[in-house]
């Protein structure tokens, strides 16, 4: 194939652009969850109704004699990323179907963390800056250790340019949710490591990032693709990436205004709902 442009400098920088109001330290208290994520995520497909899901989400977790407070606390974070997930990524009600088609189960978190991503204002701010450490070369990009990850927030600045103010033992727990996260989609490989390593990406999270970063971005989106960067996807595997996805019959490389570029056959997610659904 003749080669897509490789113009990465990261994606922006997301300081200064939340208010107080947006900013929260949800992963303080529940983190990517996978397994309860998925259960909510069929739950709502099988009823599509929020209000029936939290009902028997409680009541099953009456029956397992779980904490209450508990229990509401990660139901509302969790829901949360699927009430709140924008029209780029799979409809929440799809959600099952798409994770049907994952091989593993770190594609599943691979898949889920996505919608973690565009549903936290502090974790995106903090996965653009990985990724434009990881652009700009930094050395070890992907440092999640506390002293790194707290340099990372006290950059982050609200709207009005006001500065981020959480006591430091809150920062420290939202560090080890945050690395949670990196573990279950595979950026670092156990507890005791905190520099991690671009991930592997498995069919489904591929197909799914390449539809976000689809969706999200315009006529030029594959020059800077949020779905690769937000799973740490240096510049340099985009062309292999974008191959993968070419031999899928879902996406498919098109002559457009005398280059190259690379386009769903279908709607962007409709192979891997479909495929999942059978």
């Amino acid at each position: 194939m003749n080669t897509l442009p490789d113009g990465d400098n990261g994606p922006p920088s997301l300081s200064r652009t939340f208010s107080p109001e947006e900013v929260n330290m949800d992963l303080t208290m529940c983190g990517l969850l996978p397994e309860r994520a998925e259960e909510i995520a069929r739950l709502y497909r099988e009823h599509g109704n929020w209000n029936q899901v939290k009902e028997i989400w409680f009541e099953e977790r009456r029956a397992n004699r779980s904490t209450k407070g508990s229990s509401q606390k990660i139901y509302r974070v969790l829901s949360s990323r699927f009430k709140n997930a924008p029209a780029t990524l799979p409809n929440p009600s799809d959600l099952p179907a798409v994770l049907d088609t994952c091989s593993s189960s770190r594609d599943k978190a691979q898949v889920l963390y996505l919608y973690l991503v565009a549903d936290d204002a502090l974790v995106r701010y903090a996965v653009h800056e990985y990724a434009r450490r990881l652009a700009e070369d930094f050395p070890d990009p992907l440092d999640f250790s506390n002293d790194t990850l707290t340099s990372v927030l006290n950059q982050f600045e609200y709207t009005d340019e006001t500065p981020f103010d959480y006591a430091d033992s809150t920062k420290e727990r939202w560090c080890e949710g945050l690395r949670s996260v990196m573990r279950e989609i595979g950026v670092l490989e156990n507890q005791q490591m905190v520099v991690g390593n671009p991930p592997s990406i498995g069919d489904t999270p591929l197909l799914v990032a390449m539809g976000y970063s689809y969706e999200e971005g315009d006529e030029e989106w594959f020059e800077s693709p949020a779905g690769l960067q937000y799973l740490f996807q240096p510049s340099a595997r985009w062309e292999e990436l974008y191959n993968r996805a070419a031999e899928t019959e879902a996406w498919e490389f098109v002559e457009l205004h005398g280059s190259l570029q690379l386009r769903p056959t279908d709607e962007p997610y409709s192979s891997i709902t479909s495929e999942g659904a059978e």
